[in-house]
């Protein structure tokens, strides 16, 4: 039975990708007159901005990822909670069951941008790109996190949507759930479990043994 239950945020507990993508594109515009499809960019989702910016061919990664940040907020107001996420978090707490973060946000993108959402509080534990050298893809965040919370590997399920969260808890020896109500590409996630919608997880989590 799984006593651990780890989420990414972006895709997976908050719909942000509407913010995320136009202020890239916003970003790319005004900083560098570039126009670039939303569909060449879809590759950033779950990916830090330092590892994603230099695949654009941005040399001064810091100066865009703060603009790129800056323009998020611009959309911010298209970023919400996925529906079932709050029942979902609920009947955890409920089950007793600890629950955590593992991000690619940085520390204070956590504080910005996933705080003001209400969650925190269900967080026992939250691994961010602040705290490890590497990052998604690599196992090194969820290593971190078994690290901290002491949760053993069998017993812990990573719950996120995009190839570089299967590809991160695959590596790390930890179950992976995909996320399927955020996921905007399935082809190569070969994922034990596919959940449709979060309270899917819920009982997933209420019946597995």
């Amino acid at each position: 039975m799984y006593n651990s239950i780890i989420f990414d945020v972006d895709g997976t507990l908050i719909d942000t990708e509407e913010a995320v993508i136009r202020g890239l594109q916003t970003m790319l515009k005004n900083d560098y007159g570039r126009v670039v499809e939303r569909e060449k960019l879809t590759f950033v989702l779950g990916l830090p901005g330092k590892d994603s910016l230099p695949q654009l061919g941005i040399e001064d990664v810091k100066r865009a990822h703060d603009r790129w940040n800056h323009f998020i907020h611009e959309f911010f107001d298209t970023a919400k909670v996925f529906d079932g996420i709050n029942e979902l978090l609920e009947g955890l707490k409920k089950k007793k069951a600890t629950v955590g973060v593992v991000t690619s946000k940085t520390s204070q993108e956590v504080i910005d941008d996933f705080n003001p959402f209400g969650l925190t509080d269900y967080m026992a534990y939250t691994v961010c790109s602040s705290d490890t050298t590497k990052h998604k893809p690599n196992p090194e965040p969820l290593l971190k996190y078994l690290e901290i919370s002491g949760a053993d590997p069998r017993k812990s399920i990573y719950i996120g949507d995009t190839i570089y969260d299967y590809q991160c808890a695959r590596d790390a020896g930890i179950d992976f759930g995909l996320a399927v109500w955020g996921c905007i590409n399935q082809e190569n996630i070969d994922a034990k479990f596919k959940f449709e919608k979060p309270t899917d997880l819920l009982e997933f989590v209420e019946t597995v043994k």
